[in-house]
Parts: C-alpha cells; structure tokens; sequence
C-alpha cells in the first residue's frame, strides 16, 4: 500500500528551493515533522519508495534518512521500520522549527546555502557530560581551589588592560608563558610574537581558513577526521580533499590536479582514529607542503596525554621556518569552559592574522589569562598534566580490559595508540553504529558514531568511547550496558 507519508514528502519537496537535491529532502522532512504533517511516531516511507516517487537515487534518500536519524528526528526499529521520533518536538528548539519554516515557498530564505549546508552536517552533541563522552577531560580533577587562590588574587586589584579589549592577540604574560612550554613540551619553535591566543579551536581553524583562502580555494583534510574542521570550511566556501588515514598517519596525493591551500592534520595522534603520523610521512607532507606553497594546520588538540613510550614532538619543530600553523587548546588539558585556545603562527603570518583576529573577535578574558599565566608558571600546570596523565592511563587500560572482557579483543580498533582520550570499538561494515549511538544515548550512554567523520564513502564503523571523564567505580556497570546494546545490534 502506498503511504501517505510519500504525498506529504513529495509537496513539501516540490516547493523546498535549492539546487542539491539531499538539501531539498532534508529541509523538506524537516518542516513537515516539525509543522506536524508528519506526526510523532507516525511510520516513514521506505527509502526505496520515495526515491522512486521523487525520482531520487535510493543513496541520496538513505544520506537522508542516516541525517535525520544522527539529528533524533527519526529511528529505526528492528524489523518494524523507521518512524518519526516520538519526543522530536520535545527535544528540537524553537529556533530550529524558526529556521525551518523559512524554507517555505511563502517565506524569504534567510540562510546562506553554505549555512543550510552546515547544518544539514552539524555534529555537536547537545550533551556534553556523561559516561564515555568522547573528547571531554575529567573536570572534576581540576586544582579548581588554586586556580580561584591565583584568580581571585588578580582581580582584587586588575591591571586596567585586563579590563579592557585585546589588541595584541593574547596577554604577554601567557604568551610568554606558554612559548617555554611548548618548546619544552612540544618541541615548537617559535618566539611569544608567533603566538597568538583565541577562545578555543574553533574560532583558531575559522581564523586561519578565513584569513588564508578565498571561497572556492582547496584545503585536504583526513579520512576520517574531526567533524569542525569540515564544518568551518563549508561555512567559508572552501572545498575539500579527504586523504586517506593509515597506520602512519594522513596519505598525501602525490600529484594533485589542484593544490590545497591548507593541509589539516593531527599527526601526533589521529582524530579519531589514534594512529601517528611517522617521520618519512612527515618530512613527505613538509617537503610537500613547500612545493605547493601551502599551509599544514596541525591540531595537536591532546597530545599530552601519551601513556607510554616518548612524548612525539610537534610537526612544526621538525624545520626551521617550517611552513606550519600549530594550534593547541587548553579544552583537553584543564576544562573546555574556559574557552581558550592558542595558535603559533610562521614569522610571515603572525602580524596579519593578529590583525585579522582583532577586527573580527575582539579578544578578552584578560584577567582569566593571566591567571592561567601564573598558573603555567608556578608549575601547577605540568603537575596537572602529570597528575592526570596517569589517572587517564589506568582508565583507558581499564577500558580495554572492558572491551576485551565482553565484547572480545576483534572490537579493538585497528590503530588506537596508547593515547588520548578515547577508544575506537570496531564494527564490521555492515553494522549501523549510528543506530546503536542512538540507542546508547537514549540510555545515557554518550558514545559517537565513527562513520559520521567521514567525508566521502563510509570505510570503517563503530564507535567513538571515552574514558577520561568517567570514575573508575561506574566504568563496568556502564560498559555492560553498552556492550548489550552492541551485542544486540551488531
């Protein structure tokens, strides 16, 4: 029997605007669960169904409908089919039902196609404590009391600059700061006029990529790879290479017909997957890098936490004058709250992004990095790094343990390196483990899809788990609820 569901689609879908048909049939979905013309737990159509009626590929609906099950607005139920979310309309805000009603043909649009773009990929999870959300430290470990001791003490009597904007990309005092331990720590070379602070990753990878390419300019990214990345160049138009992942790192393409402009890597552990970068690859990317005259962005978003073996230094120390943007962020070492970041930027590049970071950002928190300033030099700082590097070392040993325990050592991942703050558990291709992180989160269960960091065709499946902000003690209970959802759905 034909559903009715189809003709609801298949207007909407008529009078969505917009050239790239998955965009169409997404906002299309989305306004008719969101208007009510598909009501909750009403049955969706069958993917080979509606391609049919909108004269669709059937992998154009299914990109569709693996989308809109990520984002909570449909699920899939064993054997039954898949239906609209039952809690949609509780859980979506009313911004977003906003955003979608300006699609319709009686509305202006309102956003960019870029933006529509970026949120038909937006990946952010809207809960960001709980057992074995990848990415986030353990908080609650923080010298929180010393901190507020070396805060409070500033801002009892506040140098009037710490008060007012920053001109200068970053206080002195932490840029000083952070130049000694990072070339200590990291082997990065570079003096405090390379260094320029920001609020976090995000709006350092947005700086340069905006500051460094033109809407249209190729940028190379890793397969798989960290999902904000993709996400800040599809917001500034730049279009995307995704270069194979192996044991030693991002593969380069060895006569591209277009030559990037930016080069994104994580070349001393691997997002998501946990390899690192080895040194031929390395001097391969640099020698690379130099013909082609681009810029290598490398992330070295936790390379602290090493559990074993050498620190790997930095890619950016390796030359001299390397032709390397370094970014760090204080998020994985202290707490993401506090909402700093840093990038050491090459000699020719450190006075205009400086520039451009102040017209567009307009800096602050002056008191919060000086306080984080005295903190670095007081020690307090690589007392923490120490203090949880082994807390994180006994918890991932605990994890795999776990792994090995009830699911089976096969579900270790091919390249988790001992490091980080995550464990990729493998699946075989055929299994949906977007489906099974949506059951996990219903649960509480905070876990990530590893198909959703791909960029082109889906290569490996699984899950992204991490283990630095869960207590030793609710580990096991936690897991053997986890490995029963995957045991059922694998």
């Amino acid at each position: 029997m034909r559903s009715l569901a189809v003709d609801v689609i298949k207007q909407a879908f008529i009078h969505t605007p917009g050239e790239k048909l998955h965009k169409k049939l997404y906002v299309a979905i989305c306004s008719c669960i969101l208007e009510g013309s598909l009501r909750p737990a009403a049955r969706m159509p069958p993917t080979r169904d509606l391609a049919n009626e909108l004269v669709l590929s059937r992998n154009t609906v299914l990109r569709v409908y693996e989308q809109l099950q990520a984002e909570g607005y449909i699920s899939t139920r064993t054997s039954s089919g898949t239906f609209v979310t039952e809690s949609v309309l509780d859980n979506l805000t009313t911004q977003v039902t906003k955003t979608v009603q300006t699609t319709q043909p009686d509305a202006p649009a309102t956003l960019s196609d870029r933006g529509l773009e970026l949120l038909g990929n937006a990946s952010a999870s809207p809960a960001q404590w709980g057992a074995f959300i990848p990415g986030v430290p353990d908080v609650n470990s923080f010298p929180h009391r010393i901190f507020k001791k070396i805060y409070d003490r500033i801002a009892r009597s506040p140098d009037p600059q710490y008060l007012t904007y920053d001109a200068d990309g970053g206080l002195e005092l932490l840029k000083s700061a952070l130049s000694d331990y990072l070339r200590t720590a990291r082997g990065v070379k570079c003096s405090t006029d390379q260094i320029l602070i920001t609020e976090g990753i995000h709006q350092a990878l947005d700086l340069v990529t905006r500051t460094l390419c033109n809407p249209g300019d190729h940028a190379w990214i890793e397969e798989p790879g960290y999902w904000g990345i993709k996400n800040i160049l599809r917001i500034n138009a730049v279009n995307m290479t995704a270069c194979d992942v192996d044991d030693q790192g991002l593969v380069p393409e060895p006569a591209p017909a277009v030559r990037p402009k930016l080069i994104f890597v994580t070349p001393s552990h691997q997002y998501p997957l946990g390899s690192v970068m080895s040194l031929p690859r390395r001097q391969l990317l640099l020698s690379q890098a130099r013909e082609f005259k681009s810029w290598i962005v490398e992330d070295d978003y936790d390379s602290e936490f090493r559990f074993s073996g050498q620190p790997i230094p930095s890619l950016q120390g390796l030359e001299e004058n390397s032709p390397v943007i370094y970014i760090g962020t204080f998020s994985k070492t202290l707490y993401p709250a506090l909402r700093l970041g840093y990038v050491v930027l090459p000699k020719p590049l450190a006075a205009p992004l400086k520039k451009v970071h102040n017209e567009l950002y307009r800096g602050g928190h002056q008191i919060v990095q000086a306080a984080l300033a005295e903190f670095i030099r007081e020690g307090y700082y690589a007392a923490h790094i120490r203090k949880m590097r082994q807390l994180y070392s006994k918890r991932r040993s605990l994890l795999v343990e776990l792994i090995k325990q009830y699911l089976g050592e096969a579900y270790l991942g091919y390249f988790n390196s001992n490091a980080g703050l995550h464990l990729i558990i493998q699946f075989p291709l055929e299994a949906d483990d977007i489906g099974i992180s949506r059951l996990a989160n219903a649960e509480g269960i905070l876990v990530r899809p590893l198909s959703r960091y791909y960029f082109n065709q889906q290569k490996m499946k699984g899950l992204l788990v991490g283990f630095a902000s869960i207590q030793d003690s609710d580990m096991e209970a936690s897991f053997i609820r986890l490995a029963e959802i995957i045991k059922q759905n694998v």
